[in-house]
């Protein structure tokens, strides 16, 4: 447990503006928490400040490729939260140096400055022996965080959702474009969608210094999901019908290189809903859900006391936006 209230300490949190961060900022103004927002453009992380009260919240530059940066944005913190993690490679923001590399970094200098409550935000599926790129570089980044802060809580969420999440949001809009919606694989993928305010309260709680450090925690809703029962409820909110074709693996690969190819002869123009990459196609046919050992040891959302969200109840909030006419459609059906 900290030794001084909440106002008296400051929090770094790299990634800040982000999905998550934008989140966790919240749950932490809202304990009475400093927060300093790294982020490698602060002039774009002012939408923040309404969070918490004048002078709670400020944003500073720092580029986990330059320790320089990375070592000014953890002093003088009293913990330090990394939250930086892509989906997709672009130029030299690759995962080694973003998720491998940026978590070493940040450890390094959490390490020098004598900063022992270290949040990692992880992911469910990370594992340094792993064909995926990116649950490689998170099982890297893991390792790398246990070796030089031993007491530092390291979270692992499923697929998260919520406003402007990456997931439900695609899919919802790949249902608005498209007749036909592809199935990596045979669709039946498990998945145990966490909702990010859930995701947030836990990173929140570890800071608090209530949740036992030095362990590995795993994340997930209260369902288990194929990804076609996913893209069904999808389609149910949005008032969509849509055929769903299961995509075979090696196929779903070929696809993916082409598009990769010619996202990068548009130099990144390609419509987000048309992107896919081979490192997606491998990480869509493995199960993400939370494992029988972190249910039976207490290390999930009911073991940290918190009653997961689920998506039925939480996503048609805001995919209401993708119906034939938004929010009026519910009336127009009735």
């Amino acid at each position: 447990m900290a030794s001084h209230a909440p106002s008296q300490q400051l929090v770094t949190v790299f990634g800040g503006s982000g999905f998550v961060g934008r989140h966790v900022v919240r749950a932490l103004v809202k304990r009475g928490y400093r927060v300093r927002v790294a982020v490698r453009r602060p002039d774009l992380a002012g939408f923040l400040q309404p969070l918490g009260l004048v002078g709670q919240i400020h944003a500073v530059q720092a580029n986990l490729r330059y320790p320089a940066s990375v070592a000014a944005a953890v002093r003088g913190a009293d913990a330090v939260i990394n939250l930086v993690g892509i989906m997709n490679e672009s130029g030299r923001q690759n995962f080694s140096a973003v998720q491998a590399n940026g978590a070493r970094a940040v450890a390094q200098a959490c390490a020098a400055a004598g900063i022992a409550r270290f949040v990692q935000m992880s992911a469910l599926g990370a594992d340094a022996g792993s064909r995926s790129v990116y649950a490689r570089t998170k099982g890297e980044a893991e390792a790398a965080v246990r070796q030089l802060l031993p007491e530092a809580v390291i979270l692992r969420p499923s697929v998260m959702f919520g406003p402007d999440d990456d997931f439900f949001n695609r899919f919802a809009s790949m249902a608005r474009m498209m007749p036909v919606l592809p199935l990596i694989g045979d669709g039946e993928t498990k998945f145990q969608p966490v909702f990010v305010g859930d995701v947030a309260e836990a990173v929140a709680r570890a800071i608090d210094g209530t949740v036992e450090a030095g362990r590995t925690y795993e994340l997930g809703g209260p369902e288990v999901l194929s990804l076609r029962a996913i893209v069904e409820r999808i389609c149910e909110v949005t008032h969509r019908k849509r055929l769903l074709l299961p995509v075979p693996t090696p196929l779903a690969g070929g696809l993916a290189r082409v598009l990769e190819v010619v996202d990068a002869l548009t130099l990144g123009l390609l419509p987000n809903e048309f992107k896919l990459t081979r490192d997606q196609v491998v990480l869509l046919g493995q199960d993400n859900v939370v494992s029988a050992e972190a249910r039976q040891e207490g290390r999930d959302l009911p073991g940290l006391g918190i009653a997961p969200v689920s998506a039925e109840v939480e996503i048609p909030s805001y995919l209401w936006r993708f119906r034939k006419t938004g929010q009026f459609d519910a009336a127009r059906a009735s």
